[in-house]
């Protein structure tokens, strides 16, 4: 479990279906096995030393999110799982991504800060709602406007620096996970 809140942005030093990240931080306390989330997807993290690690994607993997898009050199959002006791910053994220959205503008407003749009796609509409929770390639945020597929949210100057939507641009594809609670609301409230 994740709560949105990136420690770090990496690097892709290989990419496909056996991927290396190169960082730092994140490697700070994790051991061979553990979960580190990669623009949202928690992966395991394999053969690690001290410039990064090892991660194996699945073909599921690869075709419900933008990780087959990486290259070599391509910037990634990391976050390292939840401990107990920890603060919960963000929202609880489980690192499973629900669908890829499309970034359809991020334009500046005053004192730094962004205002993000995208398209979601439109089996996810009904778990978005307005002032609730959204991951964005793994970054915690809060949903300021929804008309219909497209949500907008307000990027302040600390996330856009430290996360990969600095790097944004129109028609990128984003991992989106949408809030847990609204998907199991649903399937308690279907008949079966």
């Amino acid at each position: 479990m994740f709560s949105g809140i990136i420690e770090e942005v990496g690097k892709v030093a290989r990419a496909g279906t056996r991927m290396r990240i190169e960082c730092r931080t994140v490697l700070g306390d994790i051991f061979e096995g553990a979960s580190i989330a990669v623009n949202g997807v928690c992966l395991t993290a394999v053969n690690i030393d001290s410039e990064g690690f090892w991660c194996d994607l699945s073909p599921e993997t690869l075709a419900c999110t933008n990780l087959g898009d990486l290259r070599s050199g391509s910037p990634v959002n990391l976050e390292r799982p939840l401990a107990v006791g920890d603060r919960l910053s963000g929202h609880i994220v489980q690192g499973h991504v629900d669908g890829r959205a499309e970034l359809l503008a991020l334009d500046a407003l005053a004192d730094g800060n962004w205002w993000l749009q995208v398209r979601i796609p439109e089996e996810l509409e009904r778990y978005v709602i307005q002032k609730g929770s959204i991951t964005l390639d793994g970054v915690s945020l809060t949903v300021a406007s929804l008309e219909n597929d497209v949500l907008g949210v307000a990027i302040i100057p600390h996330t856009y620096q430290s996360t990969i939507l600095r790097d944004y641009r129109p028609g990128t594809a984003i991992n989106v996970e949408v809030d847990l609670v609204g998907k199991y609301v649903e399937k308690l409230m279907i008949p079966r």
